[in-house]
């Protein structure tokens, strides 16, 4: 019986050869991690992604030809959805949150030490959301504004919310507290807490950031 654990393909993608090559040394010294191709334009990103299926894409946000946030949008159409970790080096809120929208797993700065850049990836690869929360500012005023991004979508899947739940979740999107919410909402704190429970647990993510981040991509609030 083989115990090793599952290899992870990466794509990389960003047009500076010097960093694709940087990225190429820090990633191939670690066990259980392979670069499976590099690109250094849209066009070629897309077509890397198609033909190899890499378990992870790191995308830079502006490529050449064809730019991040378009080769996001197509690549929602594959069967095997690449998972996707942004990689930008002076982001801008808006780009973030449509990343978001658009089916990325998290963003990344680019001059992130690679102890960093190593545990994004390895988280992403497990199926959750990555996001260092103090890279970028406001983030939390960038999530409230999302709603007037124009990829949001009336739709959403059925996750089993309630009409409670997904108000508990827009107000984490704002940024109140459990003392905070509870008042709003006119409920105790020990409903909060179990709402939050019953959420975390519909939803399978572990803590708010990566709930909101997960309401971004499925557009939960919407709807309010």
């Amino acid at each position: 019986m083989n115990d090793q654990p599952e290899e992870i393909g990466i794509l990389i993608a960003d047009h500076h050869p010097k960093f694709r090559e940087g990225l190429r040394k820090v990633l191939e010294a670690q066990p259980g991690l392979r670069v499976v191709g590099e690109a250094a334009d849209g066009e070629r990103t897309l077509k890397l992604a198609r033909q190899l299926k890499p378990r992870i894409l790191l995308l830079d946000i502006r490529l050449p030809r064809l730019s991040g946030l378009e080769i996001l949008r197509q690549l929602k159409t594959l069967a095997n959805p690449v998972h996707t970790l942004v990689l930008a080096a002076a982001p801008k809120r808006n780009q973030i949150v449509e990343a978001l929208q658009l089916g990325a797993r998290g963003m990344l700065l680019k001059r992130a030490p690679a102890r960093v850049l190593l545990e994004g990836i390895r988280s992403v690869a497990a199926g959750q959301y990555w996001f260092r929360h103090e890279s970028v500012p406001d983030f939390v005023q960038a999530v409230l504004e999302r709603k007037h991004c124009p990829e949001a979508v009336a739709s959403q899947p059925d996750f089993c919310l309630n009409r409670r739940e997904t108000e508990v979740i827009a107000l984490i999107e704002g940024g109140y507290t459990n003392k905070e919410m509870a008042k709003k909402l006119a409920i105790s704190e020990p409903a909060v807490k179990h709402h939050l429970t019953n959420i975390f647990d519909k939803l399978r993510v572990s803590n708010r950031l990566e709930l909101i981040l997960f309401s971004i991509h499925h557009h939960l609030t919407d709807s309010l």
